[in-house]
């Protein structure tokens, strides 16, 4: 019997279909579950914006009959004879990035690269992702995290890369108590930036968008102080402005485009940070002004970064939720039930941006 799932056919094309195995399928090889991992079948998934880089834009390439997806909640229904911390039946959230924990790059910090650049972003990568009947987790202990007892699985799916993403965001930003702070893109990712910002001590949040339901939302829930549309003026040039010339400490970008980044810099205080976080899905070249730069020698540091993935930094991220820190019901605009026509219509929505649209989530019933 086949596994079903909402799959990228080619580029430019997606739909449901059913295969005789789950793989990885830049090489065609069957996903055969090893001792250390997983199968786990969704109990609420959510489409990403880079879902439709994949799809419609050919972000990393062309990809046959992959399955969709890298955010779930799900529950365990094989578990590989020495996972030791997780068993049939155990509810858990799935993070997006599931790294090989024994490679050199986990051993160095970095282990959302623990086989090359990018590469802990498995599911819908360059394997079967978690829009289908099953799917299959590397390194169960290292990757899967518990649902926290009371909290809603469908909550939960943000922590897989909506909540760990923008926060990531904000700690790479190194914000201090009382900085200021930007946030560019007030999508979910930015949103979550914003939270996190302001759970580390931002002082003054602008928040750069130009739909104003999303800043309503991030200047009610998540902390943000000041709106800068970018349709009515550079937002670099209305916080100069707001600011008097000098800038803010920080700037975290969750949305843009290749020369968001040099925008950024023109409103950065000399000795602040860029972080970026945005998937940049087509194009050559990232643009910096000179000046803006302060010709190569104006203590202007810019990272980007891969958020971690990891059962520690997910259950931590968990907490926040249980105890109602965080509350990410505001940015789950379209909640919906059913199974994988309904994840097709998330996507849909994502592609179309309907009126309202945040996060569209899905509970799934099986």
């Amino acid at each position: 019997m086949g596994i079903k799932g909402f799959a990228m056919l080619k580029i430019g094309s997606v739909g449901i279909i059913e295969k005789e195995y789950l793989e990885e399928v830049t090489t065609g090889k069957k996903l055969i579950m090893g001792p250390f991992d997983a199968i786990v079948r969704p109990i609420a998934v959510a489409p990403c914006t880079s879902d439709l880089h994949t799809c419609y834009e050919g972000g990393i390439g062309e990809r046959t009959n992959m399955f969709l997806g890298h955010e779930a909640v799900g529950e365990v229904i094989e578990v590989g004879e020495f996972v030791r911390d997780f068993k049939v039946g155990d509810k858990v959230v799935v993070p997006a990035i599931t790294p090989n924990w024994n490679a050199e790059n986990a051993q160095r910090g970095f282990a959302q690269h623990s086989g090359g650049a990018l590469s802990g972003w498995k599911f819908s990568n360059f394997k079967d992702g978690v829009f289908a009947e099953k799917f299959h987790v590397n390194d169960a202990d290292g990757n899967l995290a518990h649902l926290p007892e009371g909290v809603d699985p469908v909550d939960a799916v943000m922590l897989c890369d909506m909540i760990t993403t923008g926060f990531h965001c904000a700690e790479n930003a190194e914000i201090l108590p009382g900085e200021t702070v930007a946030v560019v893109g007030l999508g979910p990712v930015g949103l979550m930036a914003t939270a996190g910002a302001n759970m580390m001590g931002a002082s003054e949040i602008y928040a750069v968008d130009c739909v104003d339901f999303r800043y309503e939302v991030a200047n009610k829930h998540y902390g943000a102080t000041h709106y800068i549309n970018f349709t009515k003026a550079p937002f670099q040039e209305q916080i100069n402005e707001l600011t008097k010339g000098r800038g803010v400490d920080k700037v975290l970008i969750a949305g843009g485009g290749l020369g968001t980044i040099g925008d950024a810099c023109e409103c950065l205080v000399n000795g602040g940070i860029v972080s970026n976080v945005n998937y940049l899905g087509s194009g050559e070249h990232i643009t910096i002004p000179r000046l803006a730069w302060n010709v190569g020698m104006g203590h202007k540091t810019i990272k980007g970064g891969l958020t971690p993935g990891g059962r520690y930094r997910m259950e931590k991220l968990a907490r926040l939720l249980q105890t109602k820190k965080l509350d990410v019901k505001p940015i789950i605009t379209h909640p919906l039930e059913g199974k994988f026509e309904e994840i097709q219509q998330s996507l849909d929505m994502m592609k179309n941006k309907p009126q309202g649209l945040i996060k569209p989530a899905v509970k799934i019933n099986w």
